[in-house]
């Protein structure tokens, strides 16, 4: 054969090209021999066809197409059939059509590999991880990829039409304190000083604002040298957004219409807007998190004023140490057996619960061990609190409000699980707002930054930030989808005076803000607009729409959890000249 090009893909060909002389190139997916005639399943990205080499037809191709095996990529070319009666595959896309090889060239050989390249391999994900490139061939991780494509392809027709402008801004940057440890690069120019990866854009959109650039985005790299877990990666992709002369509701209406455009487009889903907004009080109270799940209900419930005056120790300590006592309903579950109660108090006890209390509300009256503790008239105010009907079974937690409502809101999501109450293919967003400013970091002694230190504060709390900093509001929200943050955002500090005051209150000293931050309260110099953005994470979007339970599913390339490259050998020991030239030596 003079050329290797095909005038098909494999995923292409339907009854209406019957008869047609056709080229595919592939990998051979599946091998079979049925009596003298081989069959081959040739798959490239965009799906399967089946070829069938017969004895009758060239009995020379025949015999090369008998030592085939799966994943050799070939050429064939011949001519289109339909297939023979009973052997239609309605579950393929080229199902009702087979082509008759008669010209075949081994374009490349393989060895045997080391998993079945199918939908559900039996591998382990290290051993996929080192041979990426085979992994990569597999249907499920080749859509993603697809899906990933058109949700970037999507976003930026969206932020096109609504005014954005796409910049680029700098990989090599500065660091800075921003949550997470940097990721440094050393400068051979420069010997004993680094450039740092950036964990965001954050500055430099800033900037952008005050240049006159009133609507960015980009679709950004970002670099976080943090313990990783299933949607964490020391490097990952936001679609990082900013706007000026805006307040809430302007970012709201964006990224609503973005998220509504992304599903219509993508996934033809059309999403609810307006979003609900939940406050960060609230969403810890209702829901035990800041990424609330509002696909189904179990809304956790504060019963600490119903059990009052209880001679019941348990309450009666925990209430007299300032905590709380919080449960959950869990519907149609009075048939729990004491082995499923317990494996559920296993569950809270990862949310640091001590001890998981129950009531069972049965025909035959309530069963529970508090029943000789809470007088009738307590039970009957806690069925009603808790929506309880006949049938249902009452998770109670008693500790410190923080412990309490983590643990309900993990029990809270194990109960929706086992009653199949999440929604397949449901996705429903939320807005968390009213974050704190601030949190005090125990272990360190020292405040910290909610969010990032560039975050706006709520103008009528301004006053709190010299007496009671802990107390102040932020102008941030997070978005939520199906009890993950997908982006998180706020209104930016545009005023040098208190970009300088949050710098002092985060424990700064005035030679340390000059130095990581001089250059930004310079240009806050020289005029800035009030600004705002957000940044939803775009390796945790897609994996939700694509169903995953990891980002290393929709990423071409991912990491470890202990952020290594399986299959480039990364990070790797480098030569000793260029450490030298660089200005650096190795401690052991």
């Amino acid at each position: 054969m003079s050329t290797v090009k095909r005038s098909h893909t494999c995923g292409e060909l339907r009854p209406q090209d019957i008869g047609r002389e056709v080229v595919l190139c592939g990998w051979v997916h599946r091998w079979r021999n049925h009596g003298g005639v081989i069959f081959i399943d040739l798959r490239d990205r965009y799906g399967l066809t089946q070829v069938v080499f017969r004895p009758s037809t060239n009995p020379t191709i025949q015999s090369q197409a008998a030592k085939l095996r799966c994943e050799w990529v070939v050429r064939v070319k011949g001519k289109v059939l339909h297939r023979p009666e009973g052997m239609v595959n309605p579950n393929l896309e080229t199902g009702e059509i087979e082509v008759e090889g008669n010209e075949l060239e081994v374009l490349s050989p393989s060895k045997t590999p080391p998993f079945l390249i199918s939908d559900d391999p039996e591998a382990t994900e290290d051993l996929r991880l080192k041979y990426r490139y085979l992994d990569l061939r597999r249907p499920p991780l080749q859509r993603n990829l697809i899906l990933r494509h058109q949700v970037c392809q999507a976003t930026r027709e969206y932020l096109n039409n609504h005014g954005f402008l796409e910049v680029e801004t700098p990989i090599l940057t500065k660091s800075t304190p921003e949550g997470a440890r940097d990721y440094l690069v050393p400068s051979r120019e420069h010997k004993g000083w680094f450039y740092a990866l950036p964990q965001s854009p954050q500055m430099y959109k800033q900037i952008l604002m005050v240049a006159g650039f009133d609507r960015y985005y980009q679709i950004a790299k970002c670099f976080r040298d943090e313990d990783l877990r299933a949607d964490r990666q020391p490097e990952f992709t936001q679609i990082d957004i900013e706007i000026s002369f805006v307040e809430e509701e302007d970012i709201f209406g964006i990224t609503e219409g973005l998220m509504a455009h992304i599903f219509q487009e993508v996934l033809g889903i059309n999403i609810s807007l307006p979003f609900p907004r939940i406050s960060y009080p609230d969403a810890l109270s209702e829901y035990g998190t800041d990424k609330p799940d509002i696909r189904f209900g179990l809304k956790i419930s504060d019963l600490s004023d119903l059990v009052q005056g209880t001679e019941f120790r348990i309450f009666k300590e925990v209430l007299q140490d300032g905590g709380v006592v919080k449960g959950i309903n869990s519907p149609g579950s009075a048939d729990f057996s004491r082995k499923e109660i317990d494996g559920l108090g296993k569950i809270a006890a990862e949310g640091g619960a001590k001890g998981l209390l129950w009531m069972k509300i049965t025909p035959e009256g309530i069963k529970s061990p508090l029943t000789k503790f809470l007088s009738p008239s307590q039970i009957e105010r806690l069925r009603e609190r808790l929506k309880a009907r006949e049938g249902d079974l009452l998770l109670l937690v008693a500790g410190q409000d923080e412990v309490v409502s983590a643990s309900l809101g993990i029990l809270r999501q194990e109960v929706a699980k086992r009653l199949k109450l999440i929604p397949e293919g449901d996705f429903r967003f939320c807005w968390v707002i009213d974050f704190p400013l601030f949190h005090y970091n125990e272990e360190e002694g020292r405040i910290e930054s909610e969010h990032h230190p560039f975050t706006g504060v709520v103008p009528e709390d301004i006053p709190l930030l010299d007496s009671e900093p802990l107390k102040v509001r932020s102008r941030a929200y997070d978005l939520v989808l199906n009890g993950v943050e997908i982006g998180s955002g706020s209104i930016r500090i545009h005023q040098e005076p208190l970009q300088r005051k949050i710098f002092g209150i985060l424990g700064l000293s005035p030679q340390e803000i000059k130095e990581r931050f001089g250059f930004l309260l310079e240009a806050f110099q020289f005029g800035v607009p009030p600004h705002g953005g957000i940044a939803p994470g775009l390796d945790r979007l897609v994996m939700l729409m694509a169903g995953g339970k990891s980002i290393r599913e929709v990423i071409a390339f991912p990491k470890t959890t202990a952020a290594s490259s399986l299959m480039v050998g990364s990070p790797s020991p480098v030569r000793e000249d260029q450490l030298r030239e660089l200005g650096i030596k190795l401690i052991e």
